[in-house]
């Protein structure tokens, strides 16, 4: 009996994985496409912004009150409907590609992924093991920086194997004749589609086990929301988190725009494996963020990761065309440990209500729909270099965090001084 309730937490453990791994794929895909939208629909920076805009406009919107819902239904009924979500989502672009289609999809994408990162987080602790919890929510970083790795990647193959004069067969020939030749990257939609639908069958079929959580988990009330809103602390790291998805989805994407506006480089392959990279490293680096962790406090961690951005950002801004397609990345592995280090100097800084706290501080994800669209209005104005100035402002604030931030308990660390006989 023991052995199967263990044996059905690990395939519970493994479904929440699977989950990471889709939100990925389905969230990291904005950036290599942007070029092809702007190209394909003939948009402005500041109407092809408005694309992320959507997506991450759905977190400040549903972050909350995907946190109500999961406490009144449970997690399994909620993640279908995330999942149902998607599908529609995907399909509307699919089945009638525009540019008001695409503005709606993503918005319900986006949606859809704010209620599974809200669902999925307490469903990851009972499932693997509240022991196990911090090993597994590293575990699900990575696994979802893999993803974003790969999303790219996979652009790139369909768009190359669609090209009208290449050979195709089986699931490829299918996918040619329901894709707008002009438009292959509408093929990520097709392919979304069905990965929505192999994730709401595995759902069905999985035996959810029972979360309860503690009265520091749980997500609290509309009215205790708004007395935390008017809190000093939760508001400072409200607009850091908001700072930090600004700088990640800020520089993600409009990198292959670009590159291609200023180097020449081909969105379709080198543009694409360079918002790759950039995620290829954010998810290196959180693992050598980790060991860092282990050896100075968070502040001066952080406080040397914001230095290092800035000084690869302007690389990658006003460096020659190697120096650009190395400093980008680079960007990418200095924010690495930004998201981690300010959730949890957030978190250590407040003495209760941690769960709504939390829930507050994802709402401030909405930073990766304001930041790119104020890119983009600027770059239509003053052209993409200038627009993307903004980030010294986002990158600039998480650095101040490193020098304000006082929390209650910091993060334990190596003390490699071996003491004296």
């Amino acid at each position: 009996m023991n052995s199967h309730r263990l044996g059905r937490s690990r395939r519970m453990a493994a479904l929440v994985f699977l989950i990471f791994i889709a939100i990925s794929l389905l969230t990291n895909i904005l950036g290599p496409i942007i070029p092809d939208v702007i190209q394909g629909f003939s948009l402005t920076l500041s109407a092809a912004a408005l694309l992320p805009f959507s997506f991450f406009i759905a977190y400040g919107v549903m972050s909350i009150p995907a946190g109500l819902l999961v406490e009144r239904y449970s997690e399994k009924p909620v993640i279908l409907g995330a999942f149902a979500l998607s599908l529609a989502g995907s399909l509307l672009v699919a089945c009638w590609p525009g540019y008001s289609s695409a503005l709606v999809s993503v918005f319900l994408i986006g949606v859809a992924m704010a209620v599974l990162q809200v669902a999925i987080n307490p469903l990851l602790r009972v499932a693997g093991g509240e022991e196990h919890f911090a090993f597994n929510c590293a575990l699900a970083q990575l696994l979802f920086g893999g993803a974003s790795f790969v999303s790219p990647q996979v652009y790139s193959y369909l768009v190359a194997a669609l090209d009208p004069r290449a050979p195709k067969a089986g699931a490829l020939a299918l996918l040619a004749s329901v894709t707008p030749a002009r438009w292959p990257w509408i093929s990520l939609y097709w392919l979304f589609a069905v990965l929505s639908v192999t994730m709401l069958i595995l759902v069905v079929l999985f035996r959810f086990p029972a979360v309860e959580r503690t009265e520091e988990e749980a997500i609290g009330s509309w009215r205790l929301h708004r007395q935390l809103f008017g809190n000093r602390t939760v508001l400072l790291y409200f607009v850091s988190v908001f700072a930090y998805v600004g700088c990640e989805q800020g520089t993600a994407n409009w990198i292959s725009e670009f590159l291609t506006k200023y180097h020449g480089v081909d969105p379709h392959t080198q543009g694409a494996m360079e918002v790759a990279w950039f995620w290829g490293l954010l998810t290196i680096g959180c693992g050598l963020g980790l060991g860092l962790l282990k050896l100075l406090d968070s502040r001066k961690v952080l406080i040397g990761a914001s230095l290092g951005a800035m000084a690869a950002l302007t690389a990658a801004l006003f460096g020659n065309t190697a120096t650009a397609l190395l400093a980008f990345p680079a960007v990418g592995l200095f924010a690495s440990v930004m998201w981690p280090v300010v959730m949890s100097l957030a978190l250590n800084s407040l003495s209760h209500s941690h769960g709504a706290s939390a829930g507050i501080l994802c709402t401030a994800i909405i930073g990766g729909a304001v930041v790119p669209l104020c890119i983009g209005q600027i770059g239509d104005r003053f052209g993409l270099r200038t627009g993307l100035l903004v980030l010294y402002l986002t990158f600039g604030w998480i650095l101040g965090v490193g020098f304000w931030a006082r929390p209650l308990v910091q993060n334990e660390t190596i003390n490699l001084r071996r003491s004296e006989v």
